[in-house]
């Protein structure tokens, strides 16, 4: 029986995460979980799964759901969720949680002595190099939930990192993988949010749409695996059929396959190296799916590609500044104040105004992220 804590409970990762809990009720038992503002979904999630802590993002709904559970302790905020990850007895920390907030409780499970299965993006993103100082520091484990990182994680197994030639990222485009430049200044949120394969929270959604997800992606996988970037790259194929690649120095090129079904990787985090059955939405038909198109990624059509590789390579507190731009013009384009491009316009921006600075410390990494979104945020009311 393995014992897990999950934060971000209420989003698309979570919730499938759930259902892979309740699907193998003999292998995984839910000892505490967070659920931000959903309280609803902190009540619908305790009828199944009573567990002994759970956190919010506010006081005053922890106060509420502590009067309808009392025998349950309700914590809140960001030291709620640093408590859940450190003072529970468990085995794996889930972090399904979205954005930059995602990175100190994964840092605290890891010192805390916790293997972790992560889906938060930014974790390595921003913090990648303090990330694997302290998985080798504290002897335990990461293991990738994103489809693309479990890919190159299966295809991987077996081999020696000296084989490995290159990864190689797939990108089904998003919702606009199909619309030019001049058709993208047109775009509305709802456009955004209609992925054509994967069905995911609205900020992941956003972030396919303008390929800055798949930059992420990249830097993930630098840290996951230590590749270096040049031996990285991503490609365009639409049908998501094929999750990434990996390619060996004999010419070898081994690709990891499945129906775009988030479960399938976040049960493969949890019970590697076994694997279990899973009640998915379909089983692969390469028959029905007939033929599958590539197509070279277009750095002009998606300029945060090539954004993203040169912040990674020079490092430092820019990562953290890139995503904390992102995050504010990602939110801002949700609420309807920019328009799409404007997204790529604030980032640019901002990393041109933010100083290059060195990373030893989580705090450094707090402060940039704070810089730039005051920055960020401050080029919404020109």
């Amino acid at each position: 029986m393995k014992r897990l804590v999950l934060l971000g409970a209420s989003g698309s990762i979570g919730l499938q995460t759930i259902d892979v809990i309740s699907q193998h009720p003999d292998r995984f038992t839910l000892e505490a979980f967070g659920v931000g503002r959903n309280i609803n979904a902190a009540r619908t999630i305790l009828r199944d799964h009573p567990v002994p802590m759970v956190c919010v993002e506010r006081a005053e709904d922890a106060k509420l759901l502590q009067g309808e559970y009392p025998h349950i302790h309700f914590v809140y905020g960001k030291e709620g969720m640093n408590k859940i990850v450190t003072e529970i007895n468990y085995d794996v920390f889930v972090n399904a949680l979205v954005g930059f907030a995602g990175l100190e409780p994964t840092l605290k499970a890891i010192e805390s002595g916790h293997d972790v299965a992560l889906a938060n993006k930014e974790t390595l993103v921003v913090g990648g190099e303090l990330i694997n100082r302290a998985l080798i520091e504290n002897h335990v484990r990461l293991y990738p939930i994103d489809s693309e990182h479990s890919a190159i994680f299966q295809c991987l197994q077996g081999s020696k990192p000296e084989e490995v030639r290159k990864l190689i990222i797939t990108a089904s485009g998003g919702a606009f993988r199909k619309l030019s430049r001049r058709q993208l200044d047109k775009v509305t949120v709802r456009d955004a949010l209609a992925h054509p394969n994967w069905s995911m929270g609205a900020k992941i959604t956003i972030d396919s749409a303008t390929m800055m997800n798949k930059g992420f992606e990249i830097m993930e996988a630098h840290w996951l695996f230590a590749v270096p970037y040049a031996r990285i790259e991503s490609i365009l194929h639409e049908e998501s059929i094929i999750h990434s690649m990996v390619e060996f120095i004999d010419g070898a090129v081994l690709a990891q396959m499945g129906v775009p079904d988030m479960r399938l990787p976040i049960q493969y985090a949890l019970t590697y190296p076994d694997r279990l059955n899973i009640n998915l939405q379909g089983s692969l038909d390469l028959a029905k799916a007939g033929t599958l198109h590539f197509a070279a990624m277009d750095e002009e059509r998606f300029p945060l590609i090539p954004l993203t590789y040169n912040v990674a390579k020079k490092g430092g507190n820019l990562p953290a500044v890139l995503n904390g731009a992102n995050e504010v013009a990602n939110l801002a384009f949700r609420q309807e104040k920019i328009g799409f491009l404007r997204i790529e316009d604030i980032i640019r921006e901002t990393l041109d105004q933010c100083a290059y600075r060195q990373i030893q410390t989580l705090e450094d990494l707090i402060e940039s992220d704070r810089e730039a979104r005051a920055y960020a945020e401050s080029l919404l009311k020109v």
